[in-house]
Parts: C-alpha cells; sequence; structure tokens
C-alpha cells in the first residue's frame, strides 16, 4: 500500500503518515465551520422567513447527516478493517456494498421527506407562520434532492480516509464549499430569489461533491477502488459487517440530536440574555471542538488497519499515540479559541452582562474539551473502529441521558443555574465517558472483538 508499510509486528505509521492524514482532517473541518458561518451570513440577507425556513430544516436534515455519517463510519471501519488485512478483494467489496446500500437508503429517505415535506415539518415543529412554512417546504424539499449525493459523497469520502488520503477530501471541500458561497451570493443579491437562492447551491454543491469523488474512487490506480461487479449485488455477510457499526452509532448519534433540540427548549426558560449567551458560545464550542472531532476518522482508519492485520499490540500503541496528539493539539487549540473569545465578541452588539456570562461559558467548556472531550469522542471512535460497538453505544445514551439531559434539568432549573448548569452537565457526560472509556481501553476487552 502506498500509504503504510507492512512489518512483521503488523501496520506501521510513521509521523510524517499520521501528520500527512490529521492536518487535512483539521482543515477541512474548520473550512466547514468558516463557511457555514459564511453562509448563515448571506442568508440572513433572503429575509426573516427564509432565514428561519433554513435554519427549523437544517436541524432536520442533520437527522439524515448522521444517518449518512453512520453508514460511511460503518464501512470506513470494515474497509479499513480489510486494508490491515491485505484483502484486496474485501476491501473493494465492502466499498461497493457500501455505496450501494448508502444509495438505497439516501433515495428512499428522500422520496419519503419530497412526498412528506409539510407533515414531516408539523410533526417536527409544530404549527409555524404561513411564510416561514412555505420557505421551510421549498428548502426541505431542494435539500431532499441531494440526500443521495450526500450519501454517496460520504462513502466515496470514507474510502479515501480508510486509504489515509484524507488531502483528497479536503480539497473536495474547499470546492464544494466555494460553488455553494457564490452560488449562494448570485441567488441572494443578484437573483433575489430568497430560499430557493440559498438552497439550490447547496444542491449543486453536494452533487460535485458525490461525482468527484465517485470518479476517483472508480480509478484503478488506487490500490482500493469501486467495481461495477460489487455495488450492483447483494451481498449479506458484507452488509451485516458494514451495519453492526453504522447501526448502533447511528442511533447513538440520533439520540444526541434529540437530547440537543431538548435541551434548546430548556435554556428557553432562562430569559433573553442567557439564551443569547448560549446561542453565542455554543457556535464559540463549535469552532473549540473541531481538533476532537477531526480525530475521529483518523482513529477510526489507524486502529481499523491495525485490528484488521490481527496486531492488537499495534493497536494499542496507536491508541497511547494519536491520544496524545489529541490531547495537545486540543489543549493548544482550546487555548488559542479562548484567546480570540474577546476580540470575537467585539462583533456582537450585547450586554456586558451577555458578554461575562458568554466568557464564563467558553472557560468551562474549552478546559473540559481539551482535557475529558478526547477520550469521551476520539477515543470511543477508536474502540468502534476495533469492533467494540455495542458497549460505545450503551455508555453514550446512558450517559446523553442520565448524566447530560438529568443533570442539566437539575443543575439549570432545581439548582438554578441557568446555562452555566448546562455547560456543566455537559462536561460531566464527558468525564464520565472518558472515564469508562479509559477503563475499557486498558482493561485491553476491545482486542476480543472480530469485525472481518
Amino acid at each position: 500500500m502506498s500509504n503504510f508499510v507492512r512489518k512483521k509486528s503488523g501496520v506501521y505509521f510513521s509521523n510524517n503518515d499520521l501528520k500527512k492524514m490529521i492536518a487535512p482532517l483539521f482543515f477541512e473541518q474548520l473550512l466547514v465551520m468558516l463557511v457555514g458561518i459564511a453562509d448563515t451570513l448571506i442568508v440572513s440577507y433572503a429575509g426573516e422567513s427564509s432565514v428561519s425556513g433554513v435554519s427549523l430544516v437544517n436541524q432536520f436534515n442533520m437527522i439524515f447527516i448522521y444517518i449518512f455519517t453512520a453508514l460511511a463510519s460503518g464501512g470506513a471501519v470494515v474497509i479499513s478493517q480489510y486494508i490491515g488485512n491485505n484483502d484486496k478483494e474485501n476491501s473493494e467489496k465492502s466499498a461497493g456494498q457500501l455505496l450501494m446500500i448508502s444509495t438505497i437508503i439516501s433515495i428512499i429517505m428522500s422520496i419519503l421527506v419530497i412526498v412528506g415535506n409539510k407533515t414531516l415539518i408539523e410533526l417536527m415543529f409544530g404549527k409555524t407562520e404561513v411564510s416561514v412554512m412555505n420557505a421551510c417546504i421549498t428548502y426541505l424539499k431542494i435539500s431532499a434532492y441531494s440526500y443521495p449525493a450526500l450519501a454517496v459523497y460520504n462513502s466515496g469520502a470514507a474510502i479515501y480516509r480508510s486509504l489515509g488520503k484524507t488531502n483528497v477530501t479536503m480539497y473536495i471541500s474547499i470546492i464544494s464549499n466555494i460553488i455553494n458561497i457564490t452560488g449562494n451570493i448570485i441567488g441572494v443579491f443578484v437573483l433575489k430569489v430568497g430560499v430557493v437562492g440559498v438552497a439550490y447551491p447547496s444542491l449543486i454543491s453536494r452533487i460535485f461533491s458525490a461525482t468527484a469523488i465517485t470518479y476517483l474512487c472508480f480509478k484503478k490506480s488506487n490500490s482500493i477502488s469501486y467495481r461495477k461487479r460489487w455495488i450492483f449485488i447483494w451481498k449479506n455477510d458484507m452488509l451485516k459487517r458494514i451495519l453492526k457499526i453504522a447501526v448502533p452509532n447511528g442511533i447513538e448519534q440520533g439520540l444526541f440530536q434529540l437530547i440537543k433540540v431538548a435541551l434548546s427548549s430548556i435554556v428557553a426558560l432562562f430569559g433573553t440574555y442567557q439564551i443569547a449567551a448560549n446561542g453565542i458560545a455554543q457556535s464559540i464550542w463549535s469552532l473549540a471542538a473541531l481538533m476532537g472531532v477531526a480525530m475521529n476518522p483518523a482513529f477510526i482508519t489507524v486502529i481499523g488497519r491495525c485490528m484488521g492485520a490481527g496486531d492488537t499490540d499495534k493497536a494499542e500503541y496507536y491508541f497511547k499515540k494519536l491520544m496524545k496528539i489529541t490531547i495537545m493539539i486540543s489543549v493548544i487549540w482550546n487555548i488559542f479559541i479562548f484567546a480570540l473569545t474577546p476580540a470575537m465578541l467585539t462583533a456582537y452588539d450585547i450586554s456586558n452582562e451577555t458578554k461575562n456570562l458568554v466568557i464564563w461559558l467558553v472557560v468551562i467548556h474549552n478546559t473540559f474539551n481539551a482535557l475529558a472531550f478526547p477520550f469521551s469522542g476520539a477515543l470511543s471512535s477508536g474502540l468502534r473502529a476495533a469492533g467494540d460497538v455495542k458497549f460505545t453505544m450503551y455508555i453514550s445514551i446512558i450517559s446523553t441521558i442520565g448524566i447530560r439531559f438529568l443533570l442539566s434539568v437539575l443543575f439549570g432549573i432545581k439548582f438554578n443555574m441557568g446555562v452555566i448548569g448546562i455547560a456543566l452537565a455537559m462536561c460531566c457526560d464527558w468525564i464520565l465517558r472518558a472515564v469508562i472509556f479509559e477503563i475499557r481501553l486498558r482493561k485491553g476487552i476491545w482486542k476480543q472483538f472480530k469485525v472481518i
């Protein structure tokens, strides 16, 4: 393989290999975040109804994004393990099956949303103003057309990340986001077609991403590529391996999104300045969490390959090495974002009381995001890559409901701590997962699982 060398001891990644893998993942996530901010700014000029419609639908779309991401993660684990096992045929078979199942599921979901869009919106958000409802329906219909493209892109991206070629997905993301922002500017400021002007650029950019990654995945010069014979056939054994990883991950992420919506309802009880502070802090939190999020695919690729090669000692070695890298860079990044926070707050027309609350929220978040989140987030991705998926799902579900949600109610409402209480509950959730997953890693139970 071009991205690693096989040795008697198993799979080996040099420091340079890890650098080439991790850096593009980080910059891709940073790009998506910055473009998302610019996207929101442009949409704000399309009118209040358009902004409300896009905002509501994007919350709904996150459910499908989580599903496609979970499928891709399941595929990435299986593909990475077959690559580690030096099994080219099954690597390509799993890649083809991932593309097939992702396409089928996304088309079904797309049809259901296009047919029942209004009913789904009312079910999720209740009755809204007529103008907002019309904006929601328009944006959701156009978004639904992009679901297959989104699923196809995630499938292809899983292959390239499994190969360690994360710079490819980064470059595609750069071009895709340029298309999206340029289209939004034309749609909103030139054509002045409101929500339609921001919906079609997203569709076009996703189609571009899906087309580009699929074209690259069919190139036979790659060590692993798509083969038609594995795309247009149903292989139960391979699909079970993929779904065995994907389904628990999807359930976990779906529940997290539901709890997030529920917590938003709780925040609404705390008054205007706390709601504003929480909203601003969340945007800063998202930026601060980039390093931990970006490391997830790196853990899947590295640990997956080691486990596929049957080299649990090497997997344990890279668990420790990747954790050190994640913590070190997370600490530096979170300190950097905190240092920028006062400057970022100058862009907001808010009271000093609100600014002070934002500062405290960022202090709380960034401290635990740097020290605890790497264990609860990236480490859990590594355990999944080893096949330890049910345990991580159960712990995440129990912790999300029993710690994050219940402590949010207790701290935020009962103890009258407001959004500070909700932030502390989130950190308690991370700490519990971090302790349990670290114990799980040290006990070595994850070494007993077989994915392939």
